[in-house]
């Protein structure tokens, strides 16, 4: 895994975190719908647990994750395409289930893009059903979770 730091996101990693999303390519083609407009907002950040991965000397950003509590759900995972590959995305699933664990979750769902659902259940999720197409997301997603 190339050497990366997690911090807590904050509102001015607000802009980056949104061109992340935009510049993944998973969600482009069939799957662009799904962040079309897209955009992470400081009061975003600010209610929920956001943390980043970032290059050692924080310049890079390589990834993050936006967990919710209420009821307790990965509501966002990114992994930039240029650091996939790299250990990230299980960095962040780690650090994710420890900030969980901190809060007293005992579990976490996640209604996964349907590419990225093997990702998660190599990390440890199981699949519990499927979340049902709804505008402006035409498909079916898997629905996971994960133990904590």
């Amino acid at each position: 895994m190339t050497e990366t730091m997690i911090k807590r996101a904050g509102a001015a990693d607000a802009e980056r975190l949104t061109g992340l999303i935009q510049a993944s390519s998973t969600y482009h083609g069939e799957y662009a719908a799904m962040i079309a407009g897209y955009r992470v907002t400081p009061e975003y950040l600010a209610q929920h647990e956001v943390f980043l991965a970032a290059g050692a000397q924080g310049d890079r950003l390589l990834g993050f994750y936006a967990l919710i509590l209420d009821p307790p759900e990965l509501d966002l995972m990114f992994v930039a395409d240029e650091a996939q590959g790299l250990g990230i995305g299980r960095a962040l699933i780690g650090h994710m289930l420890g900030r969980a664990r901190e809060a007293g979750v005992t579990g976490v769902r996640v209604v996964s893009h349907p590419p990225a659902e093997q990702f998660y259940r190599r990390m440890g999720a199981e699949r519990v059903g499927t979340f049902p197409a709804r505008p402006p997301i035409g498909w079916d997603r898997p629905e996971l979770r994960f133990t904590v």
